[in-house]
């Protein structure tokens, strides 16, 4: 490792140099009075002073360089059958007019802007605008229970909600509007205005006085020859908030700043994804998430790069070779999706086969993150492509990688089960429960030491009192991620799962995602989840889900009976590993985690809450079918 820790050490010994050099990167309005105030905000806040905008260095300075012909966005719907490419002259066209609209609904700088969209090409134009006006957006999941809608519309008090008439699945239509409307009905703060876009699978009643066409209302102000120019605002200034998923109760909105966002972004796409303006960069993810809002809009415009806005799955639309079918046609050059997509897709297509079919030679790279990636999944991936496969690990709060392999920078040797190293920005540290370093290899808390890079979270919206608590109580001095694991004698992180993930069975603590790496290593498993139930006895024991590959036609119990026998080789009695179940899908939310936690509760027999990011709630019902029908023995 030369060049990777000739970077981290740089950025060790003068971190202000380091991120100073960095914001070279961005146009600013006016430089930074000081690169860190370290006297502001939870721990500090970066390039204090500063003014921006985040849709001007995104869109304009790209324009005015002369790149208005290049392709900003490609839009593919396999769902629909539709297909766009919008050249960043067009967007920066239609972001204009679509921010002139806004504003002539009353939106100004620091108004909160709720979308509530599918994956279209003007969900990136809604974002755009909002950041034009230096108005907030907040992003929520297009099809999302109304009353978690409702709950964000109380704590983001929106002016706009901007909206689509419908989602397009594989096998349905998702109406948005009621859903709208019940969440409106439902929330005690009322926006003055919905616009909505009109898709033809599906109109939408529009409730005079308050909503509007989408269509009808970017004819209008074009008409009239508005257009918006960018707003100054601080670099501190709010850019977006993002409710993190699952949230129950007063929810927890990560604010995102537009400075240290776009500076700690453009590093990443050159250094992390070594990707050059230009270049086409595909995030198999949705705006409703983290990934989607730093790689498949933040991070690729503001570096130049043609990204695409995927309205499809991995897996069903039409076959497993959808993704390769995207990569061949657009020539991308990296490539980022969950590994549990790539589970679905080794799933229908163990060997492979369907990647034959497309020509990748552009593809240079595959990034996963999401969850954890298991090593078998990473290994059939490499030999099904011949190109690395790049693990790397952040979290919504970071907003970018914690550790990663640095492509743009050094490639690494990979290391299967390991995102490899930590980010400039992020000093990390393995902590036991009373705050003590663990020794090299031995499991404990990852946590980062104070003060966070630029990108990450400042502070919770509106809820700065919940943020000590949240993230900094536990450990003082350090921001207390949540994940276990250890680091190697390279200096490799391994991140074993969330530290709720860390099960005690008879008093030893034990990593089920290290009980994962097992079972997914089985021939015939797709993909797999461990949890600990309840014991009377022991306190926790491992019980083991798996979904088998397609084509499995073996007997379950006996391969069952071979799982518990891996375990138990592999990690040894300790581990009290017993129990295992053939099950014919795991319920997950919409961006592909598993709900290891929802399942823990059925084993358990304990009352739970559907989670509202599921993608579908019949899966529990299938669990709890199984695990009647065979219950778990101690």
């Amino acid at each position: 490792m030369g060049r990777y820790w000739d970077v981290y050490n740089g950025w060790l010994a003068d971190p202000e140099a380091f991120w100073g050099e960095a914001a070279k990167a961005v146009d600013w309005f006016k430089p930074a009075d000081k690169i860190f105030d370290a006297g502001s905000g939870q721990y500090g806040r970066w390039f204090a002073g500063a003014e921006c905008n985040t849709s001007y260095n995104c869109i304009d300075r790209h324009v005015k360089a002369g790149c208005g012909a290049q392709p900003a966005i490609i839009y593919d719907s396999p769902v629909t059958g539709t297909k766009r490419t919008v050249t960043y002259a067009e967007l920066l066209d239609e972001v204009e007019v679509f921010a002139a609209a806004l504003a002539g609904l009353g939106v100004t700088k620091g108004d909160r802007v709720v979308i509530y969209m599918p994956m279209v090409p003007e969900v990136a134009v809604a974002m755009l605008a909002a950041a034009r006006l230096g108005a907030i957006h907040s992003v929520v999941f297009g099809g999302f229970a109304a009353n978690e809608l409702a709950v964000r519309l109380n704590d983001a008090k929106p002016k706009v909600i901007v909206s689509a008439s419908c989602g397009i699945e594989p096998k349905t239509i998702v109406k948005y509007k009621p859903l709208l409307d019940a969440a409106i009905e439902m929330a005690a703060h009322k926006p003055a205005h919905c616009v909505v876009l009109q898709r033809p699978m599906e109109t939408a009643a529009l409730k005079a006085g308050r909503d509007l066409d989408w269509s009808e209302l970017v004819a209008k102000t074009r008409e009239s020859g508005q257009k918006a120019a960018c707003v100054p605002v601080k670099a501190t200034d709010p850019l977006y908030i993002l409710y993190t998923s699952g949230s129950t109760g007063q929810p927890k909105g990560v604010v995102r700043d537009n400075g240290g966002h776009m500076v700690a972004l453009t590093w990443t796409m050159r250094n992390i994804y070594g990707v050059a303006p230009g270049d086409v960069f595909w995030s198999a993810s949705d705006v409703g998430w983290v990934v989607g809002h730093s790689y498949i809009i933040y991070g690729p415009l503001l570096n130049g790069n043609t990204t695409i806005i995927y309205e499809g799955k991995p897996v069903g639309t039409p076959d497993a070779g959808a993704f390769w079918r995207v990569i061949s046609e657009y020539k991308v050059a990296a490539f980022f999706t969950a590994p549990t997509a790539l589970r679905a897709i080794k799933k229908e297509d163990p060997t492979g086969s369907q990647i034959a079919n497309y020509d990748l030679t552009g593809l240079r790279t595959l990034f996963l993150a999401g969850e954890r990636a298991d090593p078998d999944t990473v290994r059939w991936a490499e030999q099904a492509l011949g190109i690395p496969v790049i693990d790397h690990w952040w979290q919504t709060e970071t907003g970018w990688a914690i550790a990663a392999n640095p492509i743009g920078l050094e490639a690494l040797p990979v290391k299967p089960g390991s995102p490899t190293v930590p980010m400039p920005g992020y000093d990390i540290h393995i902590l036991d429960e009373d705050g003590h370093a663990v020794p090299q290899g031995q499991l404990g808390n990852i946590v980062v030491k104070l003060p966070l890079p630029p990108g990450c979270l400042p502070s919770l919206w509106n809820a700065d009192e919940r943020f000590g608590p949240s993230y900094t109580d536990h450990f003082p001095g350090y921001y207390k991620t949540a994940d276990a694991g250890y680091r190697d004698e390279d200096g490799y992180l391994f991140i074993m799962g969330r530290t709720d993930d860390i099960i005690n069975v008879a008093g030893h603590r034990l990593s089920t995602g290290a009980m994962e790496e097992v079972l997914s290593s089985h021939k015939d498993v797709a993909e797999c989840a461990v949890i600990g139930a309840a014991d009377a006895l022991k306190g926790e024991l491992p019980v083991g889900f798996i979904v088998l590959k397609a084509g499995v036609e073996r007997d379950a119990k006996d391969i069952e009976s071979e799982i518990v026998a891996l375990v138990r080789e592999r990690i040894g009695p300790v581990a009290a590993f017993k129990t295992v179940r053939v099950v014919g899908r795991l319920p997950k939310t919409r961006s592909g985690k598993i709900l290891r936690g929802t399942i823990k509760k059925i084993a358990d027999k304990a009352d739970f809450k559907i989670p509202a990011t599921i993608d579908d709630p019949a899966i529990l019902d299938e669990i709890g079918a199984i695990l009647s029908t065979r219950p778990i023995a101690g």
